[in-house]
């Protein structure tokens, strides 16, 4: 088994800052692999000042000479995926990056775009209310996967296959965009040629993934399995129904990036020094008040896909140490430690009291966890600007006092810490 195989995972709701830490790490891997979700993700790195985003193509594209694929467990838009590549800068083939993209990771099609608005309208209309979704096709092409009906990449660049295939998804989904929404119906022609298009793209890129990542792993290089969203948004594992529509705790990497689990080396999960959401659902240590607004202000914290504001809140003892169980997670690297700088005193929830019980065990009920009720441990706080520092030693007291809790709750050691939005402002221990 090669000791150089790593995933990385998120271990909140998303939004943990696992682009940044991702490319922190690509520096000394060979592969990057993305290996579930799609453009509903934004990961976002900071190389001198000038902020990528990525939301499909995985976070190791800036460094020369990598190989970065893009998973069979992926939904791919096409077009956004053109946009990112189109506006990287310095471009894929001038640092020598190899870009390949799974011939079975599925596609998302127009017509996913518009069921996923109009299903969430709809839900709203209805009373139910809505998930939160980002209205990015996900989902319905995450369906259409597996109902077996789903286009794959490699279907693109096949025209047979593509008519067949298309002209019975239209078909269909022509049935439910006017008997069930009143919506115009879709144009096979225009998107068929609009397929077509996609096709000549990304065929330069499609490819074999699974002889890439297992040829990769066999002759001992370093390869990093990249996660979106986070453990409490995993469609088995989250807050159901408030949650993504794939598998983004590291067991996901073996599906969506066609490696068995034995050969995984470790298990790294990104976790922020306080707590955020997006979206609808359960969000125990939400503050709605002045705290939130200011985590969220000194934070930045507004959706690189979306722009939303994010909920904020305190770190949730209780949430990461079930994401270190459900993932395995032997190392955490913590980020945006500095956003507490100056903050005033700070709280940690290590349990929750739920109808009159304490529970110090994350349960997975998100009917539960709505009548969770934090229970808060203060811990002391500092006002340094600690974004200059790059040892551990060189932080505050209290900053260190504050790692080393989240260490002792979580027995697991936090390895990499983030103290700016730049690559540059890490400390790393034992990476």
């Amino acid at each position: 088994m090669s000791d150089r195989v790593s995933v990385l995972i998120g271990a909140q709701w998303g939004d943990e800052g696992k682009g940044r830490v991702v490319d922190v790490l690509a520096k000394d891997a060979d592969v990057v692999v993305r290996f579930q979700g799609g453009a509903n993700a934004g990961h976002t790195v900071v190389v001198e000042g000038k902020k990528h985003v990525f939301h499909i193509l995985p976070s190791g594209m800036l460094y020369p000479g990598k190989t970065c694929v893009i998973g069979n467990g992926l939904v791919v838009d096409p077009e956004q995926l053109r946009n990112e590549m189109e506006e990287l800068d310095p471009k894929p083939e001038a640092i020598g990056v190899k870009l390949l993209i799974s011939y079975s990771a599925h596609i998302v099609m127009p017509y996913h775009k518009k069921l996923d608005a109009l299903a969430e309208h709809a839900r709203s209309a209805s009373g139910a209310g809505p998930i939160g979704t980002t209205g990015r096709g996900i989902g319905p092409c995450y369906v259409d996967k597996y109902s077996r009906i789903g286009i794959r990449a490699e279907d693109l660049v096949s025209p047979k296959v593509l008519e067949k295939k298309l002209r019975a998804n239209v078909e269909e989904k022509n049935q439910i965009l006017e008997k069930i929404y009143g919506a115009p119906k879709l144009d096979f022609n225009e998107l068929y040629e609009l397929a077509t298009r996609w096709g000549e793209f990304m065929a330069p890129y499609l490819g074999d993934s699974t002889l890439e990542i297992d040829g990769a792993v066999t002759s001992g290089k370093s390869v990093l399995f990249e996660g979106a969203q986070g453990t409490l948004l995993d469609v088995d594992h989250g807050t159901y129904p408030f949650v993504t529509s794939s598998s983004c705790v590291s067991g996901g990497a073996s599906i969506g990036g066609a490696l068995g689990p034995g050969r995984f080396s470790r298990v790294i999960g990104v976790v922020k020094a306080y707590c955020t959401r997006v979206g609808e659902g359960p969000f125990p240590t939400e503050d709605r008040g002045v705290m939130g607004d200011r985590l969220r202000e000194n934070g930045a914290e507004f959706g690189a896909t979306t722009g939303r504001p994010r909920r904020c809140g305190w770190l949730d003892l209780v949430a990461l140490n079930y994401a270190v169980k459900v993932n395995g997670i032997d190392s955490i690297a913590l980020t945006k430690l500095d956003v507490l700088s100056g903050i005033g005193n700070l709280k940690v929830c290590d349990a929750y009291e739920i109808n009159g019980k304490k529970y110090a065990a994350f349960p997975n009920s998100a009917t539960i966890i709505e009548n969770a009720r934090p229970l808060y441990r203060e811990m002391p706080a500092w006002d340094a600007d600690i974004s200059g520092c790059r040892r551990f030693e060189d932080l505050p007291e209290e900053a260190r006092g504050y790692v080393r809790f989240i260490e002792d709750s979580a027995s697991v050691k936090v390895s990499l810490i983030g103290v700016g939005p730049d690559r540059e402002d890490t400390i790393l221990r034992g990476f």
